[in-house]
């Protein structure tokens, strides 16, 4: 092994592991592999960058373009919704159907488009027929991986493996060579699925799997109806000439306002500076056990001797600054007070950005790299902050910081927790009073022993004395919301839902949305859509609490609520996919014949010999925009351009392996342990290993990878590539063993309330399948030719 062998390979365990383990974003990995080359001097500056304008990549991403046009001009909704009636309502010719079709879109179309597309379509199919959607949405997206076999464009690695053949001086494969093996497969994994695999598939109802297309079944089906109840304002309230957010009743009860009735009039999600009266109406969603326990602490009363207390606590409490460090896994994350004092022992008092100081509120700014935290704590948790990697620059803060910067005045008071007070037994950290007001408890005394910074954990008890920091008056919203009072039934007016003014709208997020691991409180639905998130399907079941606090996830259900006007505008949001749709407007499909006629005229010059692939892909699409059928932002939004530069960033991987000897040195490997038993062992062999490794590495990465060394192999075996190529590509694209396998699979996994076991169950065997007929059907299209 030569020096230069073993820094590729470096490189490449080191790729494989970040990919692995998802520590860094997959594209910027990509990127990183791109620069270690280059500056390793593996790779020459021009080969380097060779895969920005590699005709595979140019080609994939104008194929996304080209599969957007098809999607918005309707021609692919027409030719679903038709043929879907055909097949009637039972359940193994929907499957038939629905696999056919979405693979015979994906030939033509991107698959996780083509997935997106058909998603709504299936959902509505299965409830019009009662059958649960957990049976149809996992054969939509296994069809749509099975139909990209079939064509050159109809998948990423195939493109990249015909350009790896092309690039190394072979015959690359045209456009329809992969059909007889492909569409093999393609009927294969159809028959399979819907005779035997269908019983492997869950019986399963996700959130919209109503029987019946109501709202009130849908917000039967997340729960919501046992959780909404009323609230009223007493006369003489504390709350009275307060505003919404300054009650505190969403962020300390975790309670959502659906409206607010006034002198019989009604006001639908109310806006956080509506000033409340007495007499007002609230019609909240929520746990009235949870609202019902967090009332209990307004039993607190507070004392007068806090002079004595903290002159008791004085020298044993510091403050310092931190600095959060770069690549901090706290960066982007928001601040949950009871979690960072569990973590670290010490208070978080106020957040420092640039000229930006926040003191109030916490709870829901996110962190962010080189933020200033003012913490407060003991000198031994403080001290402990040195070895933290998390933070940077930890230094004491003075007097002039606190009064002058941070402009933190002294806001230390001492409550009285009665003797027979239900407090007992209770812990601050389990409440949200710490999120929603800010209250930090910095000591306890209890039988005249003082406690310095207990855990959050630590139990109140009848009669002690709790030392907190915050603003005393805060202690007054918490007697106004004791003071609200829960009236049986439910007024007429307040029926908000019966009566139209509110609708409710079940969405999953697109492929490659944006809203896509990030925090609920940070996406802010109020504010960006005029609607409430008021429930998340993950996981087969409902979560309704602490929605703030939760990431989103691909494939999560969410249930908004809100204006049925501003719930229809959601059909043209491309960061959603409407599952349940409110008064959709109709695709404009005037121009569906000419995206249609484009996209053929496309193939035709593609067969006819015209032009390269590459070539007519990027005039098909720039005829796409010139004509209308979507304009130049939407094809900027249709293109996944972390596809793009996870494929241009790892091409250059290939070319080092190539120029380097490692391809010949692992193929040698695998020559090895097979390569005694005959070149179609060999080819099985690497089929195997390229089908379980996609489980774990991106697909078209793993064809990057694989190509030098398939091609190494049959060199030395002294056979042309391209049965070996085709094996790999076909094992590269059935991608059907776990959600993270492909994004299609990710895309059904809410809507379908499927598991991660639903997809091993269904898989293993589908890709067993698909191997066996790969290896039948290959000898017979792509029979073994030696090299002249």
């Amino acid at each position: 092994m030569t020096l230069e062998i073993a820094l590729v390979l470096v490189i490449l365990g080191v790729a494989l592991a970040l990919f692995i383990s998802e520590v860094i974003r997959m594209d910027l990995v990509a990127l990183l592999v791109l620069s270690a080359l280059a500056l390793t001097g593996l790779v020459s500056p021009t080969e380097a960058l060779s895969g920005f304008s590699n005709a595979a990549v140019v080609t994939v991403w104008a194929m996304f373009i080209l599969s957007d046009g098809l999607t918005r001009t309707g021609i692919a909704d027409i030719l679903g919704r038709r043929v879907m009636r055909i097949a009637g309502q039972g359940e193994i010719p929907l499957i038939v159907t629905i696999m056919l079709i979405a693979g015979g879109l994906s030939a033509f179309m991107n698959n996780i488009g083509v997935a997106a597309l058909m998603l709504p379509v299936v959902v509505d199919i299965a409830k019009r027929t009662e059958i649960p959607p957990s049976r149809l949405l996992m054969p939509l997206a296994f069809g749509s991986l099975l139909g990209g076999l079939t064509t050159l464009i109809g998948t990423p690695p195939n493109l990249l493996i015909s350009g790896a053949l092309a690039e190394s001086g072979f015959q690359p494969f045209g456009m329809f060579e992969f059909a007889p093996v492909g569409l093999g497969v393609l009927l294969a994994g159809v028959v399979f699925i819907a005779f035997v695999g269908r019983l492997m598939l869950p019986r399963r109802e996700s959130a919209g799997a109503s029987k019946q297309r109501s709202q009130r079944n849908l917000r039967a089906q997340y729960g919501l109806q046992e959780r909404t109840f009323v609230m009223q304002v007493p006369a003489g309230s504390v709350l009275v000439g307060k505003t919404l957010a300054e009650s505190r009743i969403s962020s300390a009860a975790g309670l959502l306002v659906i409206a607010l009735e006034r002198h019989n009039r009604v006001e639908t999600l109310p806006s956080r500076t509506t000033t409340l009266q007495a007499g007002d109406k609230l019609l909240v969603q929520g746990r009235l056990d949870r609202f019902d326990e967090m009332r209990r602490w307004s039993d607190l009363v507070i004392e007068r001797e806090a002079p004595l207390l903290k002159e008791m606590m004085s020298g044993k409490i510091a403050m310092a600054e931190v600095t959060v460090a770069r690549n901090s896994p706290l960066a982007k994350e928001p601040l949950h007070h009871a979690e960072f004092r569990r973590r670290f022992g010490t208070n978080v008092l106020a957040i420092r950005r640039k000229d930006l100081i926040r003191r109030e509120n916490l709870t829901y700014v996110p962190i962010r790299e080189g933020d200033k935290l003012l913490l407060q704590g003991s000198d031994q948790a403080l001290a402990e902050l040195e070895r933290s990697p998390e933070f940077d620059d930890i230094r004491p803060v003075t007097e002039e910081d606190l009064t002058d910067t941070y402009r933190l005045q002294e806001r230390i008071f001492v409550v009285r927790v009665p003797r027979d007070s239900g407090l007992g037994g209770s812990t601050l950290g389990q409440s949200r009073l710490g999120d929603a007001f800010d209250f930090r408890l910095l000591a306890t005394f209890r039988e005249g022993e003082l406690q310095v910074m207990p855990e959050p954990d630590e139990l109140i008890l009848g009669g002690d004395l709790l030392v907190i920091q915050g603003r005393s008056e805060d202690l007054d919203v918490l007697v106004g919301l004791q003071e609200l009072t829960v009236p049986d039934g439910m007024p007429a007016n307040l029926n908000v839902f019966e009566s139209d003014r509110l609708g409710t709208l079940e969405v999953t997020l697109a492929p490659h949305s944006p809203l896509a691991d990030m925090q609920v409180s940070e996406i802010n639905f109020r504010e960006k859509y005029e609607l409430e998130l008021v429930a998340i399907w993950r996981s087969g079941k409902a979560i309704r609490s602490s929605l703030d606090q939760m990431k989103l996830r691909l494939g999560d259900g969410l249930l908004l609520v809100g204006p049925r006007q501003k719930l229809a505008l959601l059909s043209d949001d491309p960061d959603l996919l409407v599952l349940t749709p409110i008064n959709a407007p109709p695709t404009d499909t005037r121009r569906a014949p000419l995206a249609g006629l484009i996209m053929l005229a496309v193939v035709g010059s593609v067969l006819a010999g015209l032009l390269p692939i590459s070539v007519a892909a990027i005039v098909g699409a720039s005829a796409m925009i010139l004509t209308g059928c979507l304009n130049m932002e939407q094809a900027y939004r249709a293109i996944d351009w972390r596809a793009v530069f996870l494929i241009a960033g790892m091409l250059p991987l290939g070319i080092a392996m190539h120029q380097t000897g490692t391809a010949e040195f692992l193929a040698g490997k695998v020559m090895a342990g097979l390569g005694d038993m005959g070149p179609w062992p060999v080819i099985a062999g690497l089929y195997l290993v390229t089908a379980m490794a996609t489980m774990i590495i991106p697909t078209a990465v793993l064809v990057v990878l694989m190509s030098p060394i398939v091609l190494s192999a049959s060199a030395e075996m002294g056979i042309q590539p391209h049965t070996a190529m085709m094996a790999v590509a076909m094992a590269a694209s059935a991608s059907f063993t776990s959600p993270i396998s492909h994004p299609a699979n990710i895309l059904v996994m809410g809507p379908g309330g499927y598991r991660f076991s639903d997809y091993i169950r269904l898989g293993v065997p589908l890709t067993l399948v698909v191997f066996f007929v790969v290896m039948i059907l290959l000898p017979v299209f792509w029979p073994l030719t030696a090299v002249e």
